[in-house]
């Protein structure tokens, strides 16, 4: 009887393995949109719904992300954009960022090539990740605010539709390769303060300083 019991709990096992294993790529899901709850339990992260690349299949159009929302009758409150969570949904014609994010996190957007006209960053943004918008070469202008203190490495890398692009003093470094390969870029306009930035990596702007 022993063995017997033994050997069922054998056939458990092993059909337990073989099962598929997945693992979520986020908490859970509200208006087609996906998020990740942050450690604070009040907060989220807006996030990928794909681990594959578009990492959202169907997403296209007018990309609007929320302030808050609701699940399960928990308002949460969303503070940043995750990485890679819209990479290369080139589908996207225009995003609406709201003043609630504080952080864009590395690749968030890069390849959306379907990006068109003038990208505009609220004031609550304090950090770009690197790659954040690359290749996102519809873009003709992009609205830094001053509330920003650092852009990532290749931040806006071959946005070939970008002539200029100014960097609010709150910027306390940059890498100028954060427009490398921005192929219409002319200038580069430095507020006075404490910014400094590096080699112009594949960069060919002309880098001005305002007083």
């Amino acid at each position: 009887m022993k063995s017997i019991k033994l050997f069922k709990l054998f056939l458990v096992v092993m059909l337990l393995a073989l099962l598929p294993r997945t693992t979520a790529a986020y908490t859970f899901m509200v208006d087609g949109l996906c998020y990740n709850k942050n450690s604070d339990g009040t907060t989220v992260t807006v996030t990928y719904q794909n681990t594959s690349n578009p990492r959202y299949s169907d997403l296209s159009g007018d990309l609007v992300i929320p302030e808050v929302i609701t699940y399960e009758e928990i308002t949460y409150s969303v503070t940043s954009i995750g990485g890679y969570a819209f990479c290369l949904c080139s589908g996207l014609t225009s995003i609406e960022i709201p003043n609630s994010v504080t952080s864009i996190g590395s690749g968030a957007f890069s390849g959306c090539s379907g990006l068109t006209g003038t990208l505009i960053i609220p004031n609550s943004v304090t950090s770009i990740g690197g790659s954040a918008f690359s290749g996102c070469s519809g873009l003709t202008s992009v609205t830094i605010p001053n509330s920003v203190t650092s852009i990532g490495n290749e931040a806006f890398r071959g946005c070939s539709g970008l002539t200029s692009v100014s960097i609010p003093y709150s910027v306390t470094s940059f890498s100028s390769s954060a427009f490398s390969y921005c192929s219409g870029l002319e200038s580069i306009l430095v507020e006075s303060g404490n910014t400094t930035y590096d080699s112009r990596d594949n960069c060919n702007a002309i880098i001005e300083t305002a007083s």
